[in-house]
């Protein structure tokens, strides 16, 4: 196969790793830079070309990493990808539905799935009456196109919550209020591919700090999930039509908690803890998904 990565740094020990395993097991990849890439969208003929010069056209598959500060042009990009008939690993219609903090749980809660509560409102006068829906204080509030931790901020008090909602609502920010679920910086990630758990870990967030991002000093180590919890996360996954995601869950006295879905989940914590191969089995699931004009959202708005 001719694989497109589109990613705009090629350096990250993910992106090496897929390559290397694309290489090794004998596809050619080529890694393009998402803000690159322009669209020529003629009748009967759509094209994508890498810096003006260069059609992208000849490829049997492409993989999707996007970056959050990136992702409504990389979404369009994608797009076009589909629209000639090219497999994407995943499809924009998912990525952007995981994005949308929001979207993601509306769907999610409408299948059931386990989900801490959540609130979501524009007015700043409701701040108080929203702390109160969900349990709270304290309540984490979330911006909804966060990442990384980034834009994740713990209420504890009544007053340091609505502090934090007022001041985000002020600045014209879109924000979710969500129960806090105790436990102790702690979650789990469970990596998904084509509908099965292959690979997971537990995130411990440094002492003092509730989230468990690696990013944002955690660690990560191996981990044994239940059977709920990976049924939890095949279904979330499913519910948004992702093939290959992160899941990222909470355990709670209710069972296991769906924090987060991330469409383009780092792979270095997750290979280092449960020593799977992790870039190799995202290459087997291209070896036996992609074929041409082979996607759901193909001719589709």
């Amino acid at each position: 196969m001719k694989i497109a990565l589109l990613a705009r740094n090629a350096n990250l020990y993910s992106h090496k790793r897929i390559v290397e395993a694309a290489e090794a097991r004998g596809h050619e990849i080529e890694i393009i830079n998402t803000l690159r890439v322009s669209i020529n969208i003629s009748s009967g003929r759509p094209m994508l070309y890498h810096r003006l010069q260069h059609p992208l056209e000849e490829f049997d598959a492409v993989i999707p990493r996007i970056g959050a500060s990136v992702t409504a042009y990389g979404l369009a990009v994608l797009r076009q990808f589909e629209v000639m008939g090219i497999y994407p690993m995943n499809e924009s219609v998912a990525i952007g539905r995981s994005r949308d903090k929001l979207r993601c749980m509306q769907l999610l809660a409408r299948k059931g799935i386990g989900l801490p509560s959540t609130a979501y409102t524009n007015d700043p006068k409701q701040a108080e009456d929203v702390i109160k829906l969900v349990g709270g204080p304290p309540v984490v509030i979330k911006l909804i196109e966060g990442t990384q931790g980034i834009g994740v901020v713990l209420g504890e008090t009544m007053q340091s919550a609505k502090s934090v909602i007022e001041a985000f609502q002020g600045a014209k920010v879109n924000i979710l209020v969500q129960e806090y679920v105790k436990a102790g910086g702690m979650d789990i990630r469970a990596l998904v591919i084509g509908e099965k758990v292959v690979a997971a870990m537990k995130r411990q967030g440094p002492p003092g700090e509730f989230r468990s991002n690696l990013h944002r000093g955690g660690h990560a180590s191996a981990i044994k999930i239940t059977p709920q919890e990976r049924a939890t996360a095949v279904r979330a996954a499913k519910t948004l039509g992702l093939n290959v995601c992160g899941v990222d869950m909470l355990r709670s006295e209710h069972g296991p908690m769906v924090m987060e879905l991330n469409s383009s989940p780092g792979i270095e914590g997750l290979e280092n803890a449960s020593g799977k191969d992790v870039a190799s089995l995202m290459i087997e699931f291209l070896e036996r998904n992609a074929k041409p004009n082979k996607t759901r959202t193909r001719g589709r708005g």
